[in-house]
């Protein structure tokens, strides 16, 4: 079994030759982006790793380990593979977590295993010069062990993100309104990871967009009052995301409707919680100048993963939500805000407006150079006066 010419089905964890670049090339960009202040973050796939030999039966579950590097080999053999990962014939302890059939399933209850994995991390921080690790795949193997690799590597503060696609909550065809036991999935991950992992964001994201694609945004506000995703439960640890490389992209398994992509990321990156932005969205001529304005927003009125959220309305076609009293948004097709539509009499000036949002921000904020251009794509999105 050979490993493809992308990361999620990893064989030689110390070659980083590919066809994206080499190990030197990788260097040049993380020592450059740390010089810059972007703390860069490694991709850490280790529920899985693919074989390099097979055994006398034929069975992909030996590894080599052709790369000279510091600290344990990784040449392991089937002891690596947990014992019902029946398919790779492995002779290690049972899984700790849920299966990843594509590739042997490491056995992470071994003590060497853990070990070579702390040293190829120690490696990945000191040479290559990563700040913080993206576990993919965290269902796949217990908490504990994701919180002693981050142990095990002092990082100052670093951010570190578990990939857990939880189950949403269905009937049929239908998303449920309570997705409070996903979001308690992802709760008690964290809690069992140390707390030293945020969680990507999958209920906020499910909630968010079939919100929009049925215009249900009285999704948007549980029964508490509060953001129905885990960014209404613990905001601190809750990475939300409109879209990833599984959801969407080239694979697009779950994507976001790709007409309200700009109010997708009014909501994120006005809200709290860490928000993060889709590369291929970032440069989409479409998206560029709403997503750079509102990260210039976000960081000039200080708005953070703590920062205090206010849900002023959520009924079918609208939402509408004060944060840190600097900024409102609303989302959804209704134009006729009342007497929750900011004026400049109140201090508010509009910021941005596109399809189906608009978002406000206090007008006496003193705004740093190269922003006070910023124009809002209409001026025309919202109103007090009742709808025609």
């Amino acid at each position: 079994m050979r490993h493809v010419g992308q990361g999620y089905l990893p064989a030689q964890l110390y070659n980083l030759s590919s066809c994206y670049g080499n190990k030197e090339q990788l260097q040049s960009l993380t020592w450059t982006l740390n010089h810059v202040g972007i703390k860069p973050i490694a991709d850490i796939v280790i529920n899985h790793r693919c074989a390099d030999v097979q055994n006398a039966n034929g069975i992909w579950n030996s590894y080599r380990d052709d790369v000279h590097h510091y600290g344990r080999r990784i040449d392991w053999g089937d002891w690596a593979v947990c014992r019902d990962d029946w398919h790779f014939g492995g002779t290690g302890a049972l899984k700790t977590g849920a299966s990843y059939h594509p590739a042997p399933d490491l056995d992470h209850t071994n003590e060497e295993l853990r070990a070579a994995l702390k040293d190829w991390l120690q490696w990945l921080r000191h040479e290559m010069g990563f700040m913080g690790w993206r576990f993919d795949f965290v269902k796949g193997y217990a908490p504990k062990y994701v919180k002693e690799y981050i142990d095990a590597v002092s990082l100052g503060e670093a951010l570190h993100l578990g990939e857990f696609w939880v189950d949403m909550r269905w009937f049929g065809n239908t998303l449920d309104y309570d997705q409070d036991a996903p979001r308690q999935v992802l709760c008690d991950w964290i809690s069992a990871s140390g707390t030293g992992a945020a969680a990507f964001d999958f209920p906020t994201k499910g909630i968010l967009q079939e919100a929009v694609k049925y215009t249900q945004y009285d999704r948007l506000r549980d029964r508490d009052g509060r953001a129905p995703g885990l960014l209404g439960w613990w905001p601190q640890k809750a990475c939300t995301f409109i879209d990833n490389h599984d959801t969407g992209s080239t694979q697009k398994h779950w994507p976001f409707p790709e007409s309200h992509l700009g109010l997708g990321y009014a909501y994120i990156l006005t809200h709290p919680g860490v928000p993060c932005i889709a590369w291929e969205h970032m440069w989409d001529t479409r998206l560029t100048f709403i997503i750079k304005h509102l990260m210039r927003l976000r960081k000039r009125q200080d708005i953070h993963a703590g920062s205090k959220l206010e849900i002023l309305c959520a009924d079918r076609t609208m939402y509408v939500a004060r944060i840190d009293d600097r900024v409102v948004v609303k989302l959804g097709p209704q134009q006729n805000m009342g007497i929750m539509l900011p004026t400049s009499e109140q201090g508010w000036r509009l910021s941005l407006a596109g399809h189906d949002f608009a978002v406000w921000e206090k007008s006496a904020t003193e705004l740093p150079s190269g922003t006070s251009g910023d124009e809002p794509a209409s001026g025309n999105a919202v109103s007090s006066e009742p709808n025609p």
